[in-house]
């Protein structure tokens, strides 16, 4: 004969619960509340020890409570100070064992021990959580959920990726797919957190099928990209320097970029004009402060496009006592992604300085202070460390202090315009 259920596998109710906390009251086993609930007892056991709360006891002139001192077995003279290698936790049968929790026990008055009480309310608002967590849909509870909205919650509104908060938050479990899919998903919008919130979701446009037809000129003669691909055949010790010009306004002022592609490292320098005779100052100026070994050894080799700005080869080439100091190649026409690092760098240039800001009131020492952000980024290409940590390593911890750039924690990373136009009050044209 089959054997009837005693119990109905049903979720516990509030009113059950009142019953549970009126047993522990009564000094009831767990057998004899689950009896009365028609549960199981291992039901009311779990009940019983997920949801009591902790009461510490008071420690004061009894920093250590033993079992043996309480059953006078030690015959120590007065109160133990430190855990003895006899020591013994103190039992308590109620506390421990059935039912579980300490409510109007008898001896609360006298007893010395930690507790244990049991609130039907508390337990089943608790429940009610858990029970909406469980079913979200997501491997977080909200508790969890917090926690790590706080963590990239102002990062992210520094302008910092992904990828970049985890890198330099390692307690963060989660992948960089599964943050990705918990902002699409609307998981942190209470926190602030959207599509928006993300540096690449909604800032790129799409190409639009326009070109520009460009004069070769003729002086591009034993400089062009395959003279420079075959140069880095024969000279595969020689790093590239990559140039280019970033500005908002066809009057200026103009940004001047420079990135070294073995370390993704990039400096840049302000101008008011956009002419070779400007460009080439910035060159002058670093042979001056660098020295000419430590200039030989990071601006040997340039690669540069076809600006008008730059054209002036014998200029960047030849130091002002004419002897030569670098050796400079142009891309071809038309062709960007054959200096595709330091065009995809300044993606990060352009959070800090978007299109229609005013460059009128920036200093070179604020593009230094971009720049340290910018260089303080990790990044995947680079095993998750950042382009100053690879450029120190490679030239040495002075070096990137010549150039003016200084290093950022990771945490203080920001790339927002915030960063620059904050303190000038330009509001963009």
């Amino acid at each position: 004969m089959k054997k009837k259920q005693a119990h109905d596998c049903t979720h516990l109710t509030l009113d059950e619960r009142k019953i549970i906390q009126a047993g522990i009251e009564n000094g009831a086993t767990k057998a004899d509340i689950a009896r009365t609930i028609g549960k199981d007892a291992t039901t009311v056991a779990k009940e019983i020890r997920k949801h009591r709360k902790f009461k510490p006891r008071n420690t004061y002139a009894r920093s250590v409570l033993c079992q043996k001192r309480l059953s006078k077995i030690c015959r120590k003279n007065g109160y133990c100070n430190i855990k003895c290698e006899q020591y013994e936790e103190p039992k308590c049968s109620r506390r421990d064992r059935s039912p579980g929790a300490c409510n109007k026990c008898p001896d609360t008055k006298t007893c010395h021990l930690d507790r244990y009480y049991y609130s039907a309310i508390a337990a089943d608002e608790e429940y009610q959580r858990d029970l909406v967590d469980y079913r979200e849909g997501i491997n977080l509870t909200t508790k969890e959920r917090d926690a790590l909205g706080d963590i990239i919650a102002p990062l992210l509104k520094q302008g910092q990726s992904v990828y970049q908060i985890l890198s330099a938050h390692p307690e963060i479990k989660q992948c960089q797919k599964t943050i990705y899919t918990y902002i699409e998903s609307g998981v942190f919008k209470k926190l602030g957190i959207d599509n928006f919130s993300l540096k690449e979701q909604v800032n790129r446009k799409q190409f639009k099928d326009k070109f520009k037809k460009r004069k070769e000129p003729a002086n591009y003669d034993g400089r062009r990209y395959s003279d420079y691909l075959q140069f880095c055949i024969d000279h595969p010790e020689v790093p590239t320097v990559e140039m280019d010009t970033l500005y908002n306004s066809p009057h200026g002022p103009y940004l001047q970029t420079l990135l070294f592609r073995n370390t993704g490292f990039m400096i840049g320098f302000i101008h008011k004009d956009k002419t070779n005779e400007s460009m080439v100052g910035s060159f002058d100026m670093l042979q001056a402060r660098l020295g000419n070994d430590l200039f030989s050894r990071l601006f040997s080799l340039i690669l540069a496009d076809r600006g008008s700005e730059f054209e002036k080869y014998d200029l960047f080439e030849s130091d002002r006592d004419g002897s030569t100091r670098l050796c400079i190649f142009y891309c071809d026409p038309m062709q960007a992604s054959q200096k595709p690092h330091v065009e995809n760098n300044h993606n990060y240039v352009r959070d800090i300085i978007p299109n229609g800001y005013p460059l009128d009131n920036i200093s070179q020492s604020d593009i230094d202070l971009m720049f340290s952000h910018i260089n303080a980024t990790p990044r995947c290409s680079l095993a998750g460390r950042s382009p100053y940590e690879f450029f120190r390593f490679f030239y040495g911890a002075d070096t990137p202090r010549l150039l003016g750039i200084n290093e950022i924690l990771r945490d203080d990373v920001i790339l927002k315009p915030h960063l620059l136009f904050s303190k000038h009050s330009i509001n963009p044209g």
